[in-house]
């Protein structure tokens, strides 16, 4: 671990000098900022693009180092807006720019433009949620999932709201009430679920047909739902005050919030009825990435409607996606949209962490506030959850795995506590509260969690199995051969008219989709398995036969196999021809792979196993190997397929195992020779073992084919001659290609 660590630093150590150069010299600049006009729309625009590839790159690091620590990326983006924000670094003057990157702007602390960027993005967002919602499960299990839901999101919001009126009024002396803005929207903000932390738990722990999963699953569909609903209720009773001092008017609440809930309702209605014509008007593109262009606009423009009408634009596009989930286009518009989205959602975490004022979020009471609320959301969900469940046959124990499983927030509560601030409802200090609540949910539900789920025991007080679909298994004789059948199903099913999506990039979950038809698909080792109804089982039989065919075919034809000798001889026989034509160095740095301490000049093994051993042994004692067994099991695999004897007196023994975190490397001299199943049947006497991870970029065969050139005829005698390890590394490297 600590050797993969100080691998990477070295590796990005310029990076790293750069990026600490910028921020110590950040606040040194401003000794010449000078003072300027307002800025016309070139000058806008170009703080504008500045301020985006600036977003763009520290979100991806910021990410990327939140992923290394086995936690959400989304802290690391927000974390990021926060650093270089108008409230810290951003608004620091340096040479050219006098008021700073992100300078503070008067009433909303972030630029229009900058803004409208991350309201685009939100509309991804949900859109994206939309599309991600399970019809059928919301159908399937709407009675269990639908109690959790509901009561999960009443208590969240009443208890949001009261807590909300609690301590603005005994912390900040505020007259506000159970109908003020402020606490309707962070009552609000405390209801919907982030699913997708569960999911990522549930998928790991392969919970997702136990009952408890069912239900989570189940219960965030309604979640979302019901968290939209009430959003657009809360706006439209936000809508219905009267001017300051009057309150609100409660005769036209009722109205309001009707016609808030009516507009969604049809809205939604139409959508999921007219689906299916909207599907196969978008399939006239028939090119996908269009199909998925065409589906993204209809969403923005759909949101921007919702906004006319006095809803948010989040909730039309939320619309638009929940419609064409039940699409067999669905996972096609996603799979093409996921660029968009890996550009534009983290701009919108990093711009809402630039909303976070530092000042705000270390005062004592907004401390003492955000620990209240995220006790009480928390709270809320395992309560509101937990209890209703226990009424669909789950003991305390099933009923616990739900109310926590229930309890992350994230993305939407984000995206709702961004209208708020935009529409003026709450100030942007209380939007630290709100970021303390996502980050606790986001770090310690999952862990909890987990630790529900470690024992095992069930979760129900009787075993009553939910009804399953047919579930075909196929075992082959490993894991590249089931790699390699899975690559030629994909085309199978798109020939039959299916959209294929990889649900799951981590845990190789794929699912077929064609009008109503469903199967899902994953790989594990060396098994494939296939979920689907019963009816569809004959179908999937015939893919895999066919499939199957092909590949014996495929077979039949190499009982006739290629002279790999030849091949092996013309190729270093062509390499001796390139090596006399460029020089070494200008075709791989071997040095980087290459360790005095991982060579030895005179091996002691006398059969090829031995040596093997012996190569792997020094692997193995400078720290470069996390199981010697695994690694020494790769390279006799790849023994038994052909041997690694070249000829010229040169071996190369390699193979892929993910004992090892990047390519490493070790070298043997046995000048007395042993028999290595070589090309031209001569014994071996350099030995240069290779070992690269199965499932990690390495130039594994850039570095075989750079050995192989540099063992030329006067390579090999060189290195013949060479006494010690450090004259054999020098030969290799090329530091005496002057003197040859």
């Amino acid at each position: 671990m600590c050797q993969s660590i100080s691998r990477n630093v070295k590796r990005y150590r310029f990076w790293i000098v750069g990026l600490l150069c910028i921020l110590c010299a950040y606040p040194l600049l401003g000794a010449q900022a000078g003072q300027e006009a307002d800025p016309g729309i070139s000058e806008r625009m170009m703080l504008l693009v500045i301020q985006l590839g600036l977003i763009l790159a520290m979100t991806r690091i910021g990410g990327s180092l939140f992923r290394r620590l086995k936690m959400p990326a989304v802290l690391g983006e927000l974390l990021a807006g926060m650093i270089i924000g108008p409230h810290l670094l951003g608004a620091i003057s340096f040479y050219g720019f006098p008021h700073g990157l992100f300078p503070l702007q008067p009433g909303f602390p972030i630029s229009a433009e900058l803004y409208g960027i991350c309201s685009v993005a939100a509309i991804v967002l949900l859109f994206n949620a939309g599309l991600e919602t399970d019809i059928r499960l919301f159908i399937k299990y709407s009675l269990a999932g639908g109690v959790v839901g509901l009561c999960g999101v009443v208590v969240a919001f009443v208890l949001g709201d009261l807590v909300s009126v609690v301590f603005l009024r005994t912390l900040f002396n505020l007259p506000v009430g159970f109908g003020s803005p402020e606490c309707l929207i962070l009552g609000v903000i405390s209801t919907p679920t982030s699913v997708g932390i569960t999911v990522r738990v549930l998928a790991e722990r392969r919970k997702f047909d136990l009952p408890e999963g069912v239900t989570i699953l189940a219960g965030a569909v309604f979640d979302d739902i019901l968290g939209i609903i009430l959003l657009a209720v809360v706006l439209g009773i936000v809508g219905a005050s009267g001017p300051e001092g009057e309150g609100i008017r409660w005769g036209s609440i009722a109205a309001i919030a009707g016609k808030a809930v009516g507009v969604w309702l049809v809205a939604t209605a139409i959508g999921i009825a007219a689906a299916r014509r909207i599907s196969l008007l978008l399939k006239l593109f028939r090119d996908k990435l269009s199909i998925a262009i065409m589906a993204l606009s209809l969403a923005l423009i759909l949101s921007g409607l919702f906004e006319e009408a006095g809803l948010a634009m989040i909730i039309g596009a939320y619309v638009m996606g929940l419609s064409l989930s039940r699409t067999d286009i669905s996972y096609v518009v996603r799979e093409k949209l996921e660029p968009v989205y890996a550009l534009l959602v983290p701009v919108f975490f990093c711009v809402m962490g630039m909303l976070v004022d530092f000042r705000a979020l270390g005062s004592v009471k907004i401390l003492i506030f955000g620990v209240a609320y995220t006790v009480v959301a928390v709270l809320a969900k395992i309560i509101g959850c937990s209890l209703p469940s226990m009424l669909f046959n789950f003991n305390w124990r099933g009923a616990l795995r739900i109310g926590v499983g229930m309890a992350p927030r994230a993305e939407v509560a984000l995206i709702m506590a961004g209208v708020g601030i935009a529409r003026g409802l709450f100030p942007t200090q209380y939007l630290g509260v709100v970021i303390m609540m996502m980050i606790i949910t986001m770090i310690g539900s999952p862990q909890l969690l987990g630790l529900l789920f470690a024992n095992g025991m069930s979760g129900t007080r009787k075993d009553r199995p939910l009804p399953k679909e047919a579930t075909l298994c196929f075992e082959f004789p490993s894991p590249e051969i089931a790699e390699m059948i899975s690559r030629q199903l994909m085309p199978e099913f798109e020939e039959e008219g299916f959209f294929v999506h990889r649900i799951h990039r981590d845990q190789l979950l794929y699912q077929f989709r064609k009008d109503s038809t469903i199967i899902n698909f994953s790989r594990e080792a060396a098994r494939i398995t296939f979920e689907c109804r019963h009816e569809e089982k004959a179908f999937v039989n015939a893919a895999v036969y066919e499939v199957l065919a092909d590949y014996e075919t495929m077979i039949r034809g190499l009982r006739h196999p290629v002279d790999t000798r030849a091949i092996g001889r013309r190729m270093q026989g062509e390499q001796e021809e390139d090596t006399k034509r460029q020089p070494i160095h200008e075709r791989f740095d071997l040095s980087k792979y290459l360790s005095v301490a991982l060579i030895r000049p005179s091996l002691e093994g006398t059969s090829k196993a031995e040596i093997i051993d012996e190569l792997l042994g020094m692997l193995q004692q400078a720290s470069e190997l996390g199981n010697l067994d695994e690694a020494r099991s790769a390279v006799w695999a790849r023994e038994q397929s052909m041997s690694t004897g070249m000829q010229f007196g040169v071996a190369i023994p390699h193979g892929k195992s993910d004992s090892v975190a990047g390519l490493v490397c070790a070298i043997g001299i046995k000048r007395e020779g042993v028999e290595f199943d070589s090309i031209d049947g001569e014994p071996s006497r350099i030995f240069v073992i290779t070992l690269s991870p199965k499932n990690a970029v390495a130039p594994h065969l850039k570095f075989m084919s750079t050995v192989s050139q540099v063992l030329s005829r006067e390579g090999r005698e060189r290195v013949l001659a060479c006494d010690t390890a450090d004259q054999i590394y020098d030969v290799l490297i090329g530091a005496n290609t002057q003197n040859a």
